[in-house]
């Protein structure tokens, strides 16, 4: 299995040499641009722009910062490398923290740490961090770039992710919410939360557009029209609580039957005389 990166983690005056691997696949079904009078393939062309247009290759393509108008310095693979530290060509952890601290909203993209050396160093890291509950956050340079990294151990496992700097999350435009819900409202909404709850399964989960387009593509290919399926009429409740009502009686599980307030099974009774 190909890896992302090749280097090391750094665990006080330990170190542990270790891979990278990608921990996501991409099973998007997969389209080419065509264009539609001609039915022939739409490819992108890297081109100079002051050469009329001409295409360049792409062991002639180096990267340039623009520091006047028009005027750059060029800089290469070995320029970014010479200026790391020892330090940044590792993963060096920094702290451990509480995984519940850390907020999703900063996860980027998740990895598989695989040792290609000090195993046992990798297995007692590994164990303590698993029993002590702990996330190591650390730092490293990937490519050109400083990351924020999350390492975290489950099931005897290493697993990393890639974090975003806080400068990178932009802030939440909604607006603050002043209308609150009655004690009432607030009861049937925590009664119906109750009722849908259970342990996250993921083998449960399966994409089902990608499916569908599948299938659709099938229909095309035989020449056949793709048809819309047939949903029932809206009928939605306006009223909140009537909708909170009907969700909750929507449920018809007994473990939501046996967690109703009795505020809302007075209302209920109310209803029905």
């Amino acid at each position: 299995m190909a890896y992302s990166y090749k280097g090391g983690i750094n665990f006080g005056l330990v170190y542990i040499p270790v891979t990278l691997h990608s921990a996501i696949k991409h099973t998007d079904v997969g389209f080419n641009l065509i264009d539609k009078k001609t039915m022939s393939r739409v490819r992108y062309k890297k081109t100079c722009e002051d050469c009329g247009g001409r295409e360049v290759k792409q062991e002639d393509i180096v990267k340039g910062y623009e520091y006047e108008q028009g005027k750059y310095v060029i800089f290469e693979d070995k320029d970014f490398e010479k200026i790391k530290t020892k330090k940044e060509k590792s993963i060096s952890i920094e702290k451990f923290v509480n995984l519940a601290e850390i907020d999703p909203l900063y996860f980027d993209k998740p990895y598989y740490v695989v040792p290609t050396g000090a195993e046992k160093a990798f297995s007692v890291l590994v164990s303590a961090m698993e029993e002590e509950k702990k996330a190591a956050i650390a730092k490293t340079v990937l490519g050109a770039k400083e990351t924020l990294i999350m390492i975290r151990a489950k099931d005897g496992q290493m697993l990393l992710n890639t974090l975003f700097f806080d400068e990178e999350v932009t802030k939440n435009p909604a607006k603050e919410v002043k209308e609150k819900g009655n004690e009432l409202e607030l009861k049937t909404a925590k009664a119906i939360i109750e009722g849908m709850s259970g342990t996250f399964t993921p083998e449960e989960y399966k994409n089902e557009y990608r499916e569908k387009v599948r299938e659709a593509i099938e229909r095309k290919i035989a020449g056949k029209e793709i048809i819309s399926p047939k949903e029932s009429k809206n009928n939605n409740p306006v009223n909140l609580m009537d909708a909170l009502m009907k969700s909750l009686s929507n449920l018809q599980t007994p473990k939501s039957a046996k967690k109703k307030p009795p505020e809302l099974r007075k209302s209920q009774r109310r209803k029905a005389q």
